[in-house]
């Protein structure tokens, strides 16, 4: 995301005291302008929302609109999530960031030696030398079609990786690959004896009070509750049974997560508190860790977030895009804020991208750019 400058005049907010700041009518001309079918934002401040709104349909040519309480497809927004459900393993002292695949995936056989010394780390870093292009040898294809448990589907993915070599060396190139989070889930999927899902929703939602997270495409097949994904030519997608209007279940771990925008608002919360240190769930250090760069020259990337800087965020930022090619969604994390922009919009390609693009750019200049930075006791490592 550039934060471009947006073309078409906004109106101004509707305020109501102690009440978050209505932008939907200014999102309306960027619907109209990017040929999206809608698009929604919300912007944080710590736990409060300061700015939220909704425009457009839940599926084009019909006439049900788009509500903040709708449910959006976050793409590969789901990857720090699945980061921070491993840290909760962490905690307990039954995974680490340093354990290893020949240590936590020693029942899978045939194992090349090469992924013995991978680390979670590496995996959530992209650092682990696992292939992004899944289609050599069919794979690709036999994941779409498998229905077995999702586990199950995982565990196909899991043995087909690791019966090949690394692409690299462990540690020393950034291959971003939805596989490497198939593969640290499945450090805690053997650990509990549970499926990933499962556990997304025992170690993170339910206790972050996330009421609507879901996984895959959202909605049911003929009703108009929800919205729909839309291709690349505008066309809404259904959702269905075996993986209909999303990606296999096998890469859940790195992009299959659906929720509501205040209920990814909550979620992102949690994040900004874990950088003033007043985070409950998991210990800011805990998070901290996933908010720095992998120990290499030149890195960018934590456990889930790509890390760089803004001047309008007075510093280091967290941020992440997700598209499953259907849906878009993108947050941008101003820790020397304390503020946090998120947007979603049910189309993707250029189209949802340069919508929400926009969006969070005028969110920042309306929000986000004017703010002091908030005084803090400490803070943590950040690239240059």
């Amino acid at each position: 995301m550039n934060l471009l400058a947006c073309g078409v005049v906004f109106a101004a907010c509707q305020t109501v005291p102690n009440q978050p700041s209505d932008v939907s009518v200014s999102l309306a001309p960027l619907v109209e302008l990017h040929d999206v079918p809608a698009l929604a934002v919300l912007v944080l401040r710590g736990e409060a929302v300061v700015a939220q709104g909704v425009a457009g349909v839940r599926v084009s040519g019909r006439g049900e609109k788009a509500t903040l309480a709708d449910l959006w497809h976050l793409g590969s927004c789901t990857k720090s999530m699945t980061a921070t459900m491993i840290g909760t393993f962490v905690e307990e002292g039954r995974v680490s960031w340093a354990s290893t695949i020949g240590e936590g995936l020693a029942d899978v056989e045939p194992m090349d030696p090469g992924w013995k010394p991978v680390t979670i780390e590496q995996l959530l870093a992209h650092r682990a030398g696992v292939p992004a292009d899944l289609r050599q040898g069919g794979l690709w294809s036999k994941l779409w079609n498998l229905t077995t448990p999702h586990r199950e589907q995982r565990g196909v993915l899991v043995a087909a990786i690791l019966a090949k070599p690394p692409l690299s060396e462990p540690g020393t190139q950034k291959l971003y690959a939805n596989a490497g989070f198939t593969l640290a889930a499945a450090f805690v999927e053997r650990a509990a004896d549970k499926p990933w899902e499962d556990l997304m929703q025992e170690r993170l939602f339910r206790p972050l009070g996330i009421t609507s997270a879901g996984f895959g495409a959202p909605g049911k097949p003929g009703e108009w509750t929800q919205p729909r994904g839309h291709d690349a030519a505008g066309k809404p997608v259904e959702p269905g049974p075996n993986h209909a209007g999303d990606n296999p279940a096998s890469i859940g771990p790195g992009g299959t997560v659906h929720m509501s925008l205040p209920d990814w608002g909550k979620y992102v919360s949690l994040h900004l508190a874990g950088e003033r240190g007043t985070s409950t769930l998991l210990k800011p250090e805990t998070l901290r860790t996933m908010h720095t760069p992998y120990d290499a020259p030149g890195s960018d990337y934590g456990y889930g977030w790509s890390i760089t800087r803004r001047g309008w965020a007075g510093g280091r930022v967290l941020t992440h895009g997700g598209s499953n090619t259907l849906w878009m969604a993108v947050v941008w994390v101003a820790p020397e804020k304390n503020m946090a922009v998120l947007a979603v919009c049910n189309r993707g390609g250029t189209p949802g991208d340069r919508a929400c693009d926009e969006a969070v750019g005028e969110m920042v200049r309306s929000f986000v750019e004017k703010e002091p930075p908030v005084a803090r006791a400490d803070s943590p490592a950040s690239p240059e």
